[in-house]
């Protein structure tokens, strides 16, 4: 088995073991075997990925955000610490920095489900539903519309459809 595949089924297992809601759809995975993440810090190897993790699901966004920033300077090609960045930054609502991460991680990984879902909502709270619109229909693409994060954004489409 390749390791980024081990990888990939880790990772997997990881989001599967995680409370639902929106720490567990933070991490993202890719869609696909062939659509590769980093090793070096979702692997749980990099003191700084987990510590970042942890102050996140603490709620603690700008503590997540200095550590992940710290990782992506020494692993640039991990799209789950970008992605991780970015849904720090959305929470702290900065949104350009927030859209900055989340085109690098999706740059990295088109498939990477969480940042999808991210960049949607970051759209939906900037006001552009025809974005949003677009990143749901990738994640349709993605996963069927079977994924909770396909799910979590076409709740909150729904959700600010209804609203308006």
């Amino acid at each position: 088995m390749k390791p980024t595949f081990k990888l990939a089924l880790a990772v997997l297992a990881l989001g599967a073991a995680m409370a639902a809601g929106d720490l567990a759809r933070a991490m993202g995975t890719s869609s696909s075997s062939s659509e590769s993440t980093s090793s070096t810090s979702s692997s749980g190897t990099d003191a700084d990925y987990a510590a970042g993790e942890k102050a996140a699901k603490a709620g603690n966004y700008a503590e997540a955000a200095t550590l992940m920033q710290k990782v992506v300077a020494r692993a640039p090609g991990n799209a789950d610490a970008w992605n991780y960045l970015g849904f720090s930054e959305l929470k702290l609502g900065k949104f350009s920095d927030a859209l900055s991460a989340y085109e690098k991680a999706l740059a990295i990984n088109p498939g990477h489900l969480g940042a999808n879902e991210y960049l949607g909502e970051l759209y939906l709270d900037t006001g552009d539903m025809p974005k949003a619109e677009e990143r749901l229909a990738r994640l349709d693409k993605l996963c069927g519309g079977s994924c909770e994060e396909y799910r979590a954004l076409k709740s909150a489409i729904d959700a600010k459809k209804k609203s308006s």
